[in-house]
């Protein structure tokens, strides 16, 4: 009896699934949106967690920088001075004048000493402008 039930044929039955719709389910797409709208969450989390920290370290990184050139601008600053102040001895500058350029004291007679003149004060008239006639056109 075993031996008949083996014997059947099956015969493929063609299927059309041409009048078929596929309707959209609105959960998945719901679902998607969600899914997306939770990601967007965690990522916007992740970079207001780690900006601040960003700026700390960028902000300690100039601090830093600034730092070391303060320090190599403050030693500039003290090695010019004592340049300046080597340079302003006027026993050094005798010397040179003396023994790179052959220069000389010269005797009183030929000594020329310029004053600088005083400051007029204001609205004050000096006697013989051209107002007087002297020096100047009539």
């Amino acid at each position: 009896m075993r031996d008949e039930a083996l014997d059947v044929d099956l015969v493929p039955k063609a299927i059309d699934n041409s009048q078929v719709v596929r309707e959209v389910d609105p959960r998945s797409s719901r679902d998607l949106w969600l899914l997306l709208l939770l990601a967007a969450a965690l990522v916007g989390g992740l970079v207001l967690y780690a900006w601040p920290s960003m700026e700390i370290r960028q902000t300690t990184r100039a601090r830093e920088q600034m730092s070391k050139e303060r320090e190599r601008l403050l030693e500039e600053n003290r090695k010019l001075r004592l340049e300046k102040a080597a340079l302003e001895n006027l026993h050094r500058v005798e010397t040179i004048a003396r023994r790179d350029l052959g220069l000389v004291t010269p005797a009183p007679e030929k000594l020329v000493v310029v004053e600088k003149p005083k400051e007029v004060p204001p609205g004050a008239r000096l006697a013989g402008g051209p107002e007087h006639g002297v020096g100047g056109r009539n």
